[in-house]
């Protein structure tokens, strides 16, 4: 990016970001932070991952054009690792009374260096839960509980 900008003005980075893909957390955030420049980040509940309603049987049952079917995120050795966050997420929601996948979407916006997440659905009947995570403030406590102490 210091190259880049010699050539243009970088306003805005749109990179994949969530407890899933977290690769910029220790670069590029800083980095965007400290040049003032906004980050949009996409896909904050991992392409439905973190949703709190991806079950094993339910990736096990993936038709064969879903990508999914076929990305290691959703397959043995990380799928118990990130199963294994969706129960911290869903423990942190129930508390709140809203749901793991505002959780992570609030989780993602925790980070000062995130401006905004792009958020998919797939149904009208998905938006309002999701809209909760706009306001959704999370403690240091309840982000190191989802977090794991990692």
């Amino acid at each position: 990016m210091d190259r880049l900008k010699g050539i243009a003005a970088v306003e805005t980075l749109q990179p994949q970001y969530s407890l899933v893909e977290r690769a910029i957390e220790h670069e590029v955030l800083p980095y965007s932070l400290s040049e003032g420049i906004g980050v949009i980040v996409y896909s904050p509940m991992a392409s439905g991952l973190l949703t709190g309603k991806m079950t094993r049987e339910r990736i096990a049952g993936l038709p064969d054009n879903d990508w999914r079917a076929r990305d290691p995120r959703f397959h043995e050795p990380e799928l118990s690792e990130h199963l294994a966050t969706v129960e911290r997420l869903k423990a942190v929601a129930e508390r709140r009374d809203t749901t793991p996948g505002a959780v992570a979407i609030a989780w993602a916006l925790g980070n000062g260096a995130v401006d905004a997440a792009i958020v998919g659905f797939r149904r009208p009947d998905q938006v309002d839960p999701l809209v909760a995570a706009a306001s959704l403030e999370l403690t240091a406590a309840e982000m190191a509980e989802i977090e794991g102490g990692r």
